[in-house]
């Protein structure tokens, strides 16, 4: 009896293994290089994790393992890792792969059906309310904000001026007041602090979660997530940011109603509309949209909530990065600073967009930082159909995660990748790049829409600092402890000093 049964058990784990394991998915996936299978269970051992950081520094040993593609692979579920620009150009510059990978659903209870997640006729609806957002008129109308940000940002260095500081949050306070202003409208976090704390609070305690639920498999089961204490965490956390966006959206809808007034794109930027108490808003071309019955009110706050988040958090990660690596490479700091002094020539006035305009060292110093420290390491899609991917079948259905962080950092594609080298980015050294080799914003149809929007921010807030400061690095950048998030996160502080020019 004891042998019939454990014959019994033998021949039912060799069909469980034959069902999950020889499939055709299964077999097209394991004919990819790929991590060493184990009997039945594939890779689910290289899916524990203890933590984000172990997740981030062992992503980074497979990619320098293999060539461009590999994969993941354990119980019908795992992900098709690639960082090289051919197969990412076929992945991303068409619509045919066009949705967000499964992973993104995790986000779903929170930013639901926004632009981020979204996809199809959704999506294309969605993207063409807010491309107008971010036409240069409607930019050139929120450059006043973030330059009343800049001198609050300059305020509170100079209140730290000489001590050692965590830059981290001081950047993070600076994009969050600033996408608040210009998305919806609002006053800044500071005129507002109790629920601006518990919202940003309650964003930074989502994302958190989000990185968990990726290190864990079985959580990967929303029925089982929901019953954890994570996942009722979760909901407290979702019920703080609907409130608080709900709440602004609301406060926009009554002030436009007391105006009268749609602020559309043809008034004069200095009436009344653009004035310090009427400010151009993303916001606002939601709600013009809601009377014309593109987009409902939930709608409006999927959009509110993505922007809050994406616009933010993102835009400091790339804030902080170019801070340290400036701080770290004191010859270009002073090269930036010698081309800010022939642009202003001794005045101390507001920089202008012209002004931004002029400043090429900077920008290509900010595109070398983005090319190291990509605010977005990675994005992720579900393959729509089968596709051939550096000769290799991946089949339709399964997930593909584009690594960018390992892309830029090829020395196939850069020459001493690890060197920050500003003047890679002369058009004379750019000529004959694969077009997508260089992605910090995504390309392809499904690219960041507020990309404009961020090197605005960033060029105005580096070009600030810098004419008022001098960077002193204390964090090197060898001793960050990258961790695996949706954005470029350091898990240790970024700590720098901030010494006033003479």
């Amino acid at each position: 009896m004891f042998i019939t049964i454990l014959l019994l058990i033998i021949l039912l784990v060799i069909l469980l293994h034959y069902v999950i394991n020889c499939n055709r998915i299964a077999l097209l996936l394991r004919s990819i290089p790929g991590l060493k299978d184990h009997f039945l269970i594939g890779n689910i051992f290289e899916f524990r994790f203890d933590t984000p950081e172990e997740l981030f520094r062992m992503t980074r040993e497979w990619a320098k393992e293999f060539n461009g593609i590999y994969r993941i692979y354990a119980f019908n579920t795992g992900s098709l890792n690639i960082y090289n620009p051919d197969d990412i150009e076929i992945l991303i510059s068409g619509m045919k792969h066009h949705k967000k990978s499964f992973i993104y659903s995790f986000l779903r209870p929170w930013l639901r059906d926004g632009l981020l997640l979204s996809h199809g006729e959704k999506w294309q609806k969605r993207r063409k309310i807010l491309t107008g957002a971010f036409h240069f008129n409607i930019l050139r109308k929120y450059f006043p904000i973030i330059v009343e940000n800049n001198q609050k940002l300059i305020s509170v260095l100079e209140a730290n001026e000489g001590n050692i500081i965590d830059v981290v949050p001081v950047l993070s306070e600076y994009t969050l007041d600033t996408i608040c202003c210009t998305a919806m409208g609002a006053q800044t976090f500071e005129e507002s602090s109790h629920a601006g704390r518990k919202y940003k609070e309650a964003i930074y305690s989502s994302v958190k979660l989000f990185v968990y639920r990726v290190c864990n498999l079985p959580l990967y089961i929303d029925k089982v997530f929901n019953w954890t204490p994570s996942g009722k965490k979760q909901l407290k956390y979702i019920s703080i940011t609907h409130k608080f966006s709900e709440n602004v959206i609301n406060s926009r809808r009554i002030e436009r109603e007391k105006c009268n007034d749609d602020n559309s794109d043809d008034g004069d930027e200095n009436n009344h509309v653009y004035s310090k108490k009427r400010r151009a808003a993303m916001l606002d071309l939601l709600l013009s949209a809601e009377k014309d019955g593109l987009i409902d009110n939930i709608g409006i706050q999927e959009e509110v909530d993505t922007f809050m988040f994406e616009g933010h958090d993102t835009s400091a990660a790339g804030l902080t990065f170019c801070l340290l690596a400036l701080a770290e490479n004191e010859t270009i700091q002073d090269k930036i600073v010698q081309e800010l002094d022939e642009i202003f020539d001794g005045d101390n006035r507001d920089a202008t967009l012209e002004d931004l305009a002029a400043m090429n060292y900077l920008e290509r110093c900010i595109k070398e930082s983005l090319r190291l420290y990509p605010p977005v390491p990675f994005i992720g899609r579900d393959l729509s159909e089968d596709v051939k991917l550096s000769n290799y079948l991946a089949p339709k259905g399964f997930m593909s995660h584009i690594h960018i962080f390992d892309l830029h950092r090829q020395e196939s594609l850069f020459k001493n990748a690890l060197l920050f080298d500003p003047d890679r980015f002369l058009p004379e050294n750019s000529v004959g790049r694969h077009n997508y080799a260089y992605i910090p914003f995504s390309a392809g149809p499904r690219n960041c829409i507020g990309q404009k929007f961020a090197m605005m921010e960033m060029k105005s807030a580096v070009s600030s600092v810098l004419r008022k400061f001098r960077i002193i690095p204390i964090t090197k950048s060898a001793e960050v402890i990258f961790a695996t998030d949706l954005v470029l996160r350091s898990s240790n502080p970024i700590l720098l000093k901030f010494i006033k020019r003479c």
